[in-house]
C-alpha cells in the first residue's frame, strides 16, 4: 500500500521565493491553436478500473494523443515557443517567425519532444540534454524531429547543468519545464500550457470529482491542474500527489517545510525520477494538495500491467496516479476519481 503523507501546509503553503503556479487558462487555447496537431484528448470513464479499485467511478484524462506527440508535454513547450512566434512573426510567415533561435533543454523525453516539435513548427532549432539512463528510443524519436541530442550525465540533474551551461555559453534560449532559484518565468509559462488539459477535464465533468490522483516529477503537471482545479472546484476534491519512492521530492520537500534533494535509485518510472522539485511547483501544491504519496517500483510494474488489461496501455510513469490507486490506496467506496493518464505506452 502506498505511503502517504498528510500536508500540514494544505491552503496556506511553503514560501519557495517562486511565483505560484498559474491557474487562468483563457489565453492558452488560443496560442495552441497556431500548432497544427493541437486538438482536445479524451475523457474516459472505466467502470471496470473503478470497481477493482473499489470506488465508485474512475474518470481518466487520456493524453496519450496529444498534438502526435504522445504525451501532456506536448502542450507546455509549444504554448511557450508559440508565444514567442506570435511576438517576433511577420507578414504572417510563420513558419519563419523564429529563425535564428536555438532552444536548448534537458529531458527525460517527451518534454525535449514538445521542444523539438514546437520549435521546428515555426523555424527554430532545438537542442536536447538526456541523461545516459533516458531510453534510446526517446533519443531515436528526438532525432526524428529535427532535433540535436545530446547525451550527458548519469541522471536528470547532471542532463540539465549541462544544457544551463550550454545556454549560457552558446546564448541560447534554455526552456525548462522546472524552476529553481534565478529560474522561474519559462517554468510558469510551460506549466501554464499544461491547463489546457486541466480545463478540457473540467468542462467533461458535470460534477467536481471527489480526488484528483496527480503523478509527479519536477511537479509541474500536478502544480498547473492542482491550481486550476482549486479555481474552479475550491476546496471539494481531495488532491493526492503521486511520486515514485525512490524520488519523493515533493512529500520530502513538504515535510521539511522547504526544498529539498533527496537521495535514490533509479526508478522505473523515468519521467518522475527527478530528485529535486521545481520551486513553483512546491509553491502552488503544498498549498494545494492534501496528500503526497508514494509508489514503489513493484507496485507500479502490477499497476502498468492491469492498466493495459483495461486498455489503458501506458508507462509506469504515465499510470503513476492510477497504479497507486490500484495499489490499494484507500479513497473510499464512494470515491468519484479522476486521473491523468500521461503518456501512451514506449513502443508506440
Amino acid at each position: 500500500m502506498p505511503k502517504r503523507l498528510n500536508n500540514p501546509y494544505r491552503g496556506s503553503g511553503i514560501e519557495t521565493g517562486a511565483p505560484r503556479p498559474l491557474a487562468d487558462v483563457r489565453a492558452v487555447a488560443e496560442l495552441l491553436a497556431l500548432c497544427p496537431r493541437h486538438g482536445e484528448t479524451p475523457l474516459v470513464s472505466v467502470p471496470a478500473l473503478a470497481a477493482a479499485a473499489g470506488v465508485a467511478e474512475v474518470w481518466v484524462k487520456d493524453e496519450r494523443s496529444r498534438m502526435g506527440l504522445g504525451s501532456f508535454k506536448a502542450l507546455g513547450a509549444a504554448y511557450v515557443i508559440a508565444r514567442e512566434a506570435a511576438r517576433a512573426v511577420q507578414d504572417e510567415d510563420w513558419a519563419h517567425a523564429l529563425t535564428g533561435r536555438t532552444y536548448v533543454t534537458a529531458s527525460a523525453g517527451n518534454h525535449g519532444l514538445s521542444v523539438a516539435a514546437a520549435a521546428r513548427i515555426f523555424g527554430g532549432q532545438a537542442v536536447i540534454y538526456l541523461a545516459e539512463t533516458v531510453p534510446d528510443g526517446f533519443a531515436a524519436r528526438l532525432g526524428d524531429t529535427g532535433a540535436e541530442v545530446v547525451r550527458r550525465g548519469a541522471d536528470y540533474e547532471a542532463s540539465m547543468e549541462a544544457a544551463l551551461e550550454t545556454a549560457a555559453s552558446r546564448g541560447w534560449t534554455l526552456l525548462s519545464d522546472s524552476s529553481w532559484e534565478g529560474y522561474s518565468d519559462p517554468a510558469l509559462q510551460v506549466m501554464e500550457g499544461y491547463l489546457q488539459l486541466a480545463a478540457e477535464a473540467v468542462a467533461g465533468l458535470d460534477t467536481p470529482p471527489s480526488h484528483i490522483l496527480l503523478q509527479a516529477g519536477v511537479g509541474g503537471l500536478a502544480g498547473a491542474v492542482a491550481a486550476h482545479a482549486r479555481q474552479v472546484w475550491g476546496d471539494a476534491p481531495r488532491i493526492v500527489v503521486v511520486e515514485p519512492d525512490a524520488a519523493p521530492a515533493l512529500m520530502e520537500s513538504v515535510r521539511a517545510g522547504r526544498a529539498v534533494t533527496t537521495q535514490g535509485p533509479v526508478s522505473s518510472m523515468g519521467r518522475l525520477d527527478c530528485k529535486t522539485p521545481s520551486l513553483i511547483a512546491l509553491a502552488g501544491l503544498s498549498r494545494d494538495a492534501d496528500c503526497f504519496v508514494t509508489l514503489t517500483e513493484a507496485e507500479a510494474a502490477a499497476g502498468t500491467a492491469r492498466l493495459a488489461e483495461y486498455g489503458l496501455a501506458t508507462t509506469p510513469s504515465g499510470g503513476a496516479g492510477l497504479a497507486a490507486l490500484l495499489a490499494g490506496l484507500d479513497l473510499g467506496q464512494g470515491a468519484r476519481v479522476l486521473a491523468i493518464l500521461s503518456e501512451g505506452p514506449e513502443d508506440g
